[in-house]
């Protein structure tokens, strides 16, 4: 049992019904309010494809007007008066509460918990994820959208028609990922999802960090089920200042799926360690700080070259132009 987490005390758990979009706002905005060490939230489909479920999960009593607020405020009055708290008899109540997370499915990518793991297709690249301390499952836009600009990176763009003067030449797809040096950096890793896809896809190193030693006890966990041991190491550092980044050299793509302040503070660090040529994927952001949080990766002479928005966040696709 990892340090400060008590999944065999008795619990209380608030579940309602509702729609899909109204079931992530509610989850989300859960999510973010409440210690992850404490709390677990869940949003999955319901049995009749119709509606969806929420389910949280609080290790001590909460203060139910305060969770009907949150609820109200994602939803609408109706939604938040449907909230049904209930009292649990002891038992893994994290366990319980990731059991009821449908796998996501983002390209070729498939997000799942282990209790479906032999349902996801042989075609597809299965992530399996223990969440319980960490940021990451896949169901938030965030995460998602990050694996769905990893696999539109991974795609091949129809080349440019050739003028009749040009002379012929190997076409190379714009947005494929084929920088020099092929390290991979994966910033703020939380479960370790984003490193570990990166890894599986393009069988190349990934460097990931993360500011917690809670999440990196996580990914460590996740990498070595996922078995990506050999291709990922999960260190625990505040920045790009740790000596291991300055020995993978300069990288080829960058993860940073972590919150608006940071990604600014992180611009400079992070075009420092960025190769020409290379890609950096932002996210963490809602749709309104796209711009702010531009800014200063615009300075240091990248430009966007994609964007996913999933549930009111965004995830940005920069490039750094490659030496002419």
């Amino acid at each position: 049992m990892r340090e400060g987490l008590h999944p065999a005390r008795p619990a209380t758990v608030a579940r309602l019904t509702t729609t899909e979009p109204l079931a992530r706002r509610i989850a989300d905005l859960i999510g973010e309010s409440f210690d992850p060490a404490e709390t677990a939230v869940a949003a999955y489909e319901m049995p009749d494809e119709r509606s969806w479920g929420v389910e949280i999960y609080f290790e001590h009593e909460p203060d139910q007007d305060a969770v009907r607020a949150l609820v109200r405020l994602a939803a609408d009055d109706t939604t938040a008066d449907a909230l049904a708290f209930d009292r649990l008899d002891p038992k893994d109540w994290v366990a319980a509460s990731l059991a009821g997370l449908a796998p996501v499915p983002a390209g070729r990518f498939v997000v799942h918990g282990a209790h479906d793991r032999e349902r996801i297709a042989a075609n597809r690249i299965a992530l399996e994820i223990d969440a319980a301390l960490a940021f990451g499952t896949g169901h938030h836009g965030t995460t998602r959208g990050c694996l769905l600009a990893l696999d539109r990176l991974l795609k091949a763009a129809p080349p440019r028609p050739l003028r009749p003067t040009a002379r012929p030449r190997r076409a190379t797809p714009r947005n494929r990922v084929t920088p020099p040096g092929g390290a991979i950096l994966d910033i703020g890793t939380g479960t370790g999802v984003l490193a570990i896809a990166a890894a599986r896809a393009l069988r190349r190193p990934v460097l990931a960090s993360d500011i917690d030693p809670a999440a990196v006890a996580v990914a460590r966990d996740n990498v070595r089920l996922n078995r990506a041991g050999g291709l990922v190491r999960v260190i625990t550092a505040a920045g790009l200042a740790a000596p291991a980044f300055r020995e993978r050299g300069r990288a080829g793509l960058v993860f940073a799926n972590i919150l608006l302040g940071p990604l600014k503070r992180l611009a400079g660090p992070i075009a420092g360690r960025v190769a020409p040529g290379g890609r950096v994927i932002l996210s963490g952001l809602l749709a309104s700080q796209a711009n702010a949080a531009l800014a200063p990766y615009r300075a240091h002479g990248f430009r966007l070259i994609g964007r996913v928005v999933l549930d009111g966040w965004i995830t940005l696709v920069l490039a750094r132009p490659a030496r002419r």
